[in-house]
């Protein structure tokens, strides 16, 4: 037996106790480390479509054309044209490319594959209402610029100012007035709304992402933009998508003379009552920790003495709106178009120099808009053309006759189906021009009155726009103000939601029975 100290037992000792090392791998090429670093910039770098979204989308529309049976009752032109359609609607959700860029792409393929020639793929852009909804953001422009909205918006604040809930009711009756000539929610939101709010809130020191949002600024954020679904509802032209539904009603033969006076009757009542209830209802639901707001009514008092007297500008804004919603009231009588007054409007404005042609050139919405609306658009209008609508909802009336729907039912059935699905879309106005026709043409198929159809789903359209903090413009901007957190606009936006349909289902209706739509 050796000793410890034996040479056998250290070499054992050494074996089991000394770290052993082994050499590092070899190092690569610099060659090649060079091409991993200028593979792996160029990708951080990248600023082209989103290549998963993309993948998806145009993966959709393949699938959909090669893999699923074409009905009999249609053309391969017209399934080609549905299966590019379902692409560019993918993309809508998915985001590969910004809006107008997706658009463009889908109708480059609509040309290349010969789905569509260059005139009918480019046929909307001749649109009239796409062009009022263009020239809608130019008034929007005129009213920031001028600061006529902002003016409106303090007189409101200094009336009703002196507690919490009566400075939400001040703002929210302040942009219900203002929207029949202001026809953007999201401008109204962006441009004079969030900064007046912002400027409130602080000055209770409520500020963005801290714990003190809860004292003023994230209940009046939330007041506001549950109560935009109704300002817009009110007025035809108080919002984008509202037109772009009658276009496409009348492109089914839906007639509703007197659009304007037609929209108002309608909407009157339910909108009103809504407007009336929301800020109440959030302040139960939401409250705010500051409960008396004393010196909002001073700051509103001591900004309108800021501004002084209305300006030349003001004066002429005035002036032009109300001409402009003079003749859109009264169009049919005189025989003008809505879109031919909304030009004239626009005329005065760059006439008398409140707005100039860099306003309208700066304006990239509105041209972004022209854009991606005429595609869609576009294509929808095609798709009816062809027969791809009309068979669309032929199955669907079938298969809800089959369950014995009658045509009330189907009515209830469709509205919930065209508003929550609206979960998967980033704008009313894409939701619009996606679905509008496909659900109309639904409603018509169960012998859905034409009228009620076409209004209610127009109407409907307004009432998701609180939905989520993505469901329209205007809410990405309130909830990009950092006053709300997520789990909360997702909470408030469907328990108000719910309540809309059920404030619209009940009184609106029985309104509407009144008004013989139905």
């Amino acid at each position: 037996m050796s000793s410890p100290h034996s040479p056998s037992h250290e070499g054992h000792h050494d074996n089991h106790h000394l770290p052993t090392t082994t050499p590092p791998p070899p190092s690569p090429p610099s060659s090649l480390k060079t091409k991993r670093c200028k593979l792996s910039t160029t990708f951080s770098n990248w600023k082209g479509v989103k290549f998963i979204p993309f993948i998806i989308s145009v993966s959709i529309g393949i699938i959909f054309n090669f893999a699923v049976p074409k009905p009999h009752q249609l053309s391969r032109k017209s399934w080609q044209l549905l299966s590019i359609f379902l692409t560019a609607i993918s993309g809508l959700i998915l985001s590969p490319l910004p809006v107008g860029a997706w658009a463009m792409f889908c109708l480059t393929l609509t040309v290349i594959t010969k789905t569509l020639t260059f005139m009918q793929a480019f046929s909307a852009f001749t649109n009239e209402v796409i062009w009022l909804i263009v020239i809608s953001f130019f008034f929007s422009k005129g009213f920031v610029k001028t600061g006529l909205g902002e003016r409106v918006a303090m007189m409101f604040v200094k009336w009703l100012g002196k507690n919490t809930l009566g400075l939400s009711y001040g703002l929210v009756l302040s942009e219900a007035a203002i929207s029949p000539a202001m026809p953007s929610t999201t401008a109204r939101a962006g441009g004079i709304f969030l900064p007046i709010i912002k400027s409130l809130a602080e000055a209770s020191d409520s500020f963005p992402k801290d714990e003190s949002a809860r004292k003023l600024g994230a209940y009046l954020i939330q007041s506001q933009l549950q109560s935009s679904s109704s300002s817009s509802a009110l007025f035809l032209t108080a919002a984008a998508q509202n037109m772009l539904c009658f276009k496409l009603a009348e492109a089914l033969v839906v007639e509703i003379s007197n659009g304007w006076v037609t929209w108002l009757k309608g909407s009157c009542v339910p909108a009103i009552v809504n407007l009336l209830v929301t800020p109440f209802l959030v302040y139960k639901m939401f409250p705010p920790k500051i409960k008396c707001t004393p010196d909002a009514a001073v700051i509103a008092k001591q900004k309108l003495a800021q501004m002084g007297p209305l300006k030349r500008e003001e004066w002429f804004m005035i002036a032009t709106m109300l001409i402009t919603v003079a003749l859109w009231i009264s169009g049919t009588a005189l025989n003008i178009s809505s879109v031919i007054a909304a030009l004239l409007g626009l005329s005065l404005l760059l006439l008398l120099g409140v707005l100039d042609w860099n306003d309208c050139l700066s304006e990239k919405s509105a041209w972004d808009t022209l854009a991606w609306f005429g595609v869609l658009v576009g294509m929808a209008s095609q798709l009816t053309a062809l027969g791809v609508i009309q068979w669309l909802s032929g199955r669907v009336a079938h298969f809800l006759k089959s369950q014995s729907i009658g045509w009330f039912g189907s009515f209830f059935i469709l509205q919930l189906a065209y508003f929550f699905v609206h979960y998967l879309f980033a704008s009313q106005t894409a939701h619009v021009a996606a679905l509008y026709s496909a659900f109309l043409e639904m409603h018509l198929a169960s012998k859905v009155p034409g009228q009620l159809a076409a209004m209610a789903l127009a109407y409907n359209t307004n009432l998701f726009g609180a939905l989520t903090h993505y469901s329209s413009g205007q809410s990405a901007v309130y909830y990009g103000a950092g006053y709300v957190r997520l789990n909360d606009v997702f909470k408030l936006g469907i328990v108000m939601a719910l309540i809309n349909l059920i404030t619209w289902g009940l009184i609106g209706l029985g309104w509407w029975k009144a008004l013989h739509f139905y």
